[in-house]
């Protein structure tokens, strides 16, 4: 059975383009992604042509400035696009979420030359970017990495292995965390390193229980050598930046988790009211009602959550701590929302015939990617009573 197009949520957006963005957004939605998404990610096929269209109809920097070829649009605008695209298929949604995040160290951090020689290809000229922090023995603890960047002469040469790299093997550009001096976070350095880098390669994506057409790889690099303009921010800044672009990049993840929430519970609804037992609509039985009733209040929840942490953001307030709520709060939303649909489903949500099952093992992943949800209550807590005793 073909996946349902998601019902449309009744937004509250701040001006009438933003409002004919979503409506571009859910066009290209319904006609491009949603009625491959299915067959695709069995497959594990990754639609670089969705990519392509995005970047065409200026979708791929929403939240950049214009000078750069940036839609700039604020933030509580963008994040309702990529719950949109999300809603439609995860792997679309996820990958520009991690193209934003990717472009952010040079859009915030880089210098005028800079943003002027890569920004227009990055936000609007196709490229596809991946954001590499993590290495196979430093996830959580991303101070800890251990991919070398050592000077040489105008040159920095990188050495090392990111891991879980998400769009690994595949994307134009690179933006990498290296360590170019002590232990910890302030030896850490940030750098633009083009996807077609002498030295660069990737392995065999991860096979992965869910988002399959979203390739996920190690990234190794061999010596690869980069110019000092690729650097982006000041030696040893590395790691302030990466946190910066991830108090944002949780953002994306939590629009995402919305995304495939809703998604599953259109799917329940559509279901339960056309399913029929013992004379009538299932969804006439309390038992259900009261779980697609618990279903919507979650997501709505999550949406104001991640509104009010774009609005902080907007209105250039810290918003970490919202941030992290909203990502921990979402994500964990989506895996309740989606095991409840299998649930409604029963046997039906069991099967690949219907997307339940997919929107469940894809809602799993959203757990763990830019900061597990352990993690996010470590950020929270740190917050409200400062940090840890050592």
């Amino acid at each position: 059975m073909p996946d349902r197009a998601p019902q449309p949520v009744d937004r509250q957006l701040p001006t009438d383009e933003a409002r004919d963005l979503i409506s571009l957004v859910r066009e290209i939605a319904q006609r491009e992604i949603a009625p491959k998404a299915a067959e695709e990610e069995d497959a594990g096929r990754f639609p670089r042509e969705v990519f392509a269209l995005l970047s065409d109809s200026g979708l791929l920097g929403l939240p950049y400035d214009a000078e750069y070829g940036g839609g700039e649009q604020p933030y509580e605008v963008y994040l309702q696009v990529l719950e949109e695209l999300a809603a439609a298929r995860l792997t679309v949604g996820l990958g520009v979420s991690v193209h934003t995040l990717a472009s952010y160290a040079l859009a915030a951090h880089g210098t005028k030359e800079q943003q002027v020689e890569h920004l227009p290809a990055m936000l609007g000229g196709g490229l596809l970017g991946a954001y590499c922090l993590s290495e196979p023995a430093s996830g959580s603890d991303a101070a800890s990495l251990r991919t070398k960047a050592v000077r040489d002469g105008d040159d920095w040469v990188i050495t090392g292995t990111k891991a879980w790299i998400t769009h690994g093997g595949i994307a134009d550009f690179y933006t990498v965390m290296a360590r170019t001096g002590e232990e910890g976070p302030r030896g850490i350095t940030a750098f633009l390193v083009p996807g077609d880098a002498e030295g660069l390669s990737s392995a065999v994506p991860e096979k992965k229980m869910g988002l399959k057409g979203s390739p996920t790889a190690q990234v190794h690099f061999d010596g690869v050598r980069v110019p000092d303009s690729r650097r982006l921010g000041e030696e040893g800044q590395g790691f302030t930046i990466a946190l910066s672009a991830l108090d944002s990049g949780r953002l994306g993840i939590a629009a995402c988790a919305i995304g495939v929430a809703q998604a599953a519970l259109d799917e329940a609804v559509g279901y339960a009211t056309e399913r029929r037992q013992f004379g009538k609509p299932i969804a006439d039985f309390q038992g259900l009602r009261f779980m697609l009733a618990d279903m919507a209040t979650q997501i709505e929840a999550g949406r104001a959550l991640y509104l009010a942490a774009a609005r902080l953001r907007d209105a250039g307030l810290p918003f970490a701590k919202q941030a992290a709520m909203a990502k921990l709060h979402c994500t964990d939303t989506a895996m309740r929302v989606t095991t409840d649909a299998v649930q409604i489903l029963g046997g039906y949500g069991y099967t690949a015939d219907f997307p339940a099952e997919r929107y469940m093992r894809e809602a799993k992943v959203l757990q763990i990617v830019e900061g597990t949800n352990q993690i996010q209550r470590m950020v929270i807590a740190r917050h409200l009573a400062g940090p840890e005793a050592r």
